[in-house]
């Protein structure tokens, strides 16, 4: 029998600050948070929503496609601008989604904050080197994350 220790410390975090760390351990995403000034189930509505939504949000994307789901489990089919397409394994629960096909990642999370509901938006590559790449591909500034954050809070306050 295994005894468990009750006094060790227990850290929960919630959706967006788990995105944080997320978006702080992978290499090659982009990254962005923003308060949205509406409640956090309109803000989630959309923005699970995401065979609707999601091309709307990411404009290299020209659709999402759910192909099976199991609960909070999907997979999907994206295809892009160019042609190009991709499966996506996505966890989707509320405050919560994560995407990964081979060499992408994608995620959004959402929390009710005074004022609105934070909101934070992440997206990458997932390629072997990329911790070697990051800092030639990220701008310093986080302009790409920003850019991001801001078309996703207009899809969001437009519906």
């Amino acid at each position: 029998m295994v005894a468990v220790n009750q006094d060790w410390p227990v850290a929960e975090l919630d959706p967006v600050r788990r995105m944080r760390v997320i978006a702080a351990a992978t290499p090659g995403v982009a990254y962005a948070e923003k308060l949205i000034p509406a409640p956090f189930s309109a803000v989630w509505d959309a923005a699970s929503d995401l065979e609707n939504e999601l091309p709307r949000m990411v404009t290299d994307l020209r659709s999402f496609e759910i192909t099976s789901t199991r609960g909070e489990r999907m997979t999907a089919r994206a295809r892009g601008r160019l042609g190009q397409h991709a499966r996506f394994d996505v966890v989707l629960r509320p405050g919560w989604c994560v995407m990964q096909s081979r060499f992408l990642i994608g995620g959004m999370a959402a929390v009710p904050e005074a004022g609105g509901t934070r909101f934070a938006f992440l997206g990458g590559l997932r390629l072997p080197g990329m911790r070697l790449l990051d800092p030639v591909l990220q701008p310093p500034d986080g302009a790409q994350g920003e850019r991001l954050a801001g078309r996703a809070e207009h899809r969001l306050s437009a519906r």
